[in-house]
């Protein structure tokens, strides 16, 4: 007598069905993977940009540039136009709070993932967004490599920011605003700013030979003036404004001071007992 067909228990047939469902969806999401993995993006040099074409720093330029901010752990560093967030990363890797300013949501994307393999992620931050509509207020070191025209269009914000912030710039200057410091490596160069203090005008106090009046002109960084104390006049030599530190001889002294808004608090060296002087902004 021929033997028939004997079914498969229910449990067995329920068991089978699953797991070719199981396998069914472990192959779609490695198909899922293998997609993303070969759509990743790759930013190619000399791509357009919103303002400007994408060409890396070098890394031995990063460091250079970082070097010269003198950046560390108690920085918060910013970066303008930050690519594939090279600059940012670096700052990180220092201890630095870093920030990526970048248009291109895709290098965003990228720069996040690069963040992450570098193990940075808690430091470094990166924002889809337009440099000309955001907020550098918090910054104590601005990196970027834009181009002249763009350097000049943030100069007045920049120049806004609080005495002593640096400002590093690859390749390109601030126009007249002249570098305080400058580095080169393998070709390629970086510019330094300090922001400073604005001390402009006529600065007034009382010492024990009378009142003195400190009349400063200001280009940037570059002073000069002339200091009168009980109607003797001389003009300032050695000048030097760096930030909010202001320095300069008159009349055989040396006066060395910060400057807080319309108020300066400093000593005064020479011939006898230091001696403190604070001005006022008339």
């Amino acid at each position: 007598m021929p033997m028939s067909h004997c079914p498969l228990p229910a449990n067995r047939r329920n068991m089978k069905k699953a797991n070719r469902t199981i396998l069914i969806l472990l192959s779609s999401l490695l198909l899922s993977v293998s997609v993303a993995t070969a759509q990743q993006y790759e930013p190619s040099v000399g791509q357009e940009g919103k303002d400007v074409i994408w060409v890396p720093t070098p890394e031995d330029l990063v460091q250079a540039m970082l070097d010269i901010a003198k950046v560390t752990a108690s920085d918060y560093v910013m970066d303008l136009g930050s690519g594939d967030g090279r600059i940012v990363i670096a700052a990180a890797k220092r201890g630095a709070r870093a920030v990526g300013i970048e248009y291109n949501p895709d290098m965003v994307a990228l720069s996040k993932r690069n963040a992450e393999k570098a193990g940075v992620s808690d430091k470094a931050t990166f924002l889809n967004a337009d440099i000309f509509e955001s907020d550098f207020s918090k910054a104590t070191v601005i990196t970027m490599y834009l181009l002249p025209q763009l350097n000049l269009k943030l100069r007045p914000t920049i120049l806004a920011l609080k005495p002593g912030t640096r400002v590093v710039s690859h390749s390109f200057t601030m126009g007249e605003w002249v570098q305080d410091q400058v580095v080169e490596r393998q070709g390629r160069t970086a510019y330094l700013w300090i922001v400073p203090a604005n001390v402009a005008g006529a600065w007034a106090w009382q010492t024990g030979a009378g009142a003195a009046e400190l009349k400063i002109s200001q280009n940037f960084q570059m002073i000069e003036g002339k200091l009168k104390v009980n109607g003797r006049e001389a003009a300032i030599e050695n000048a030097k404004l760096d930030g909010d530190h202001i320095h300069f001889t008159a009349g055989g002294q040396t006066y060395s001071g910060r400057v807080s808004g319309q108020s300066i608090e400093g000593t005064i060296t020479g011939s006898g007992p230091a001696q403190k002087w604070s001005a006022a902004l008339r």
